[in-house]
């Protein structure tokens, strides 16, 4: 008889720490992804919520944690797809710069959009009228100056690996 209520016991033990632990892994505190139905957080909750603040018009905004200026926002960047400017995209870890990165190769709309060939990981971003590209990144020349490349390594590899490359697509002159 005792076995048998030790085992009796033992089921809602467990079914308590399961939802427990279920619970503070799906609403970690502090998080704000947990509310009832009325949009209340749990009453218990040491973090309360702050009432945002309206606009002019009384609608409600998103309010960014960066603080960054409207200048910094709506700048603008003289960019010659024809000329010599090359975009190099420096890919950070867990950024979403992979998803970034296959956007700049597949979905901008160009004069001549990037040549993307299924089942190869590379495509091809040549100029409008040459053969030479105005994009470095993973997509487009692979990892040519190492996986994950920082600032530094860029600054340095870049316009060796880009002349390198220019040499080897140029045509060559024979009489």
């Amino acid at each position: 008889m005792d076995d048998k209520s030790n085992k009796l016991l033992l089921v809602p033990v467990l079914t308590v720490l399961f939802v427990m632990i279920g619970y503070q892994y799906i609403c970690p505190a502090g998080s704000t992804s947990c509310r009832f139905g009325n949009g209340e957080s749990f009453p218990f909750s040491k973090y309360p919520r702050e009432p945002p603040d309206p606009d002019e018009d009384g609608s409600f905004r998103f309010q960014s944690k960066f603080n960054f200026t409207r200048e910094d926002l709506e700048r603008h960047v003289d960019f010659d797809i024809k000329g010599n400017d090359v975009i190099v995209f420096l890919h950070i870890q867990k950024t979403g710069g992979t998803t970034f990165g296959r956007h700049l190769v597949r979905n901008i709309h160009l004069e001549r959009p990037c040549d993307c060939r299924s089942g190869q990981k590379k495509c091809t971003c040549h100029r409008p009228g040459k053969a030479e590209s105005w994009l470095f990144s993973r997509f487009s020349t692979g990892w040519s100056c190492g996986l994950h490349a920082d600032w530094t390594e860029l600054t340095s590899c870049v316009p060796a690996v880009m002349n390198k490359k220019q040499k080897k697509d140029a045509p060559l002159n024979r009489r």
